[in-house]
């Protein structure tokens, strides 16, 4: 891992999205609460949850970190679900794969939940959208 010892506490904040296409049928299915493992949304919100607060557990190299904030909201769309995610923490280390992790697994967790109606459906991108905090300062995607 990499040395943040003495780097400064700071208030750190990251959002990123992931996009899961579906065709409009599944939409629907989605839309209506008709899929058979109940309601995907919320399974994968919670999922997504879940996965950013065990970010370490899973990336070998990334410092544990005590988030203050974690929210994922999944917007859906005609042509699939737009997932995205905020992380926030007061700490050395920024938060930008708590962010990422989270809406990954929100979206491979949609996914699960969808596949029964349709196997083709696609992930991404998956990216950070903006962070804030520490030396580097504040940053935002100009595509976003």
């Amino acid at each position: 891992m990499v040395d943040v010892t003495e780097k400064s506490e700071t208030i750190r904040v990251a959002r990123a999205e992931a996009f899961v296409g579906m065709s409009a049928s599944t939409v629907k299915l989605l839309r209506d609460r008709a899929l058979p493992k109940g309601n995907p949304l919320e399974v994968a919100r919670i999922a997504g949850i879940q996965a950013g607060k065990k970010t370490s557990d899973l990336i070998p190299l990334c410092h544990p970190l005590a988030l203050t904030h974690l929210d994922i909201s999944i917007d859906v769309t005609d042509s699939g679900a737009r997932i995205e995610a905020v992380a926030r923490t007061k700490a050395e280390t920024g938060v930008e794969m708590e962010a990422m992790t989270a809406v990954a697994v929100a979206a491979l967790t949609l996914y699960d939940m969808c596949k029964a109606a349709e196997k083709g459906i696609s992930i991404g991108p998956v990216r950070l959208l903006e962070k804030s905090g520490g030396k580097s300062g504040h940053w935002v995607r100009a595509d976003s």
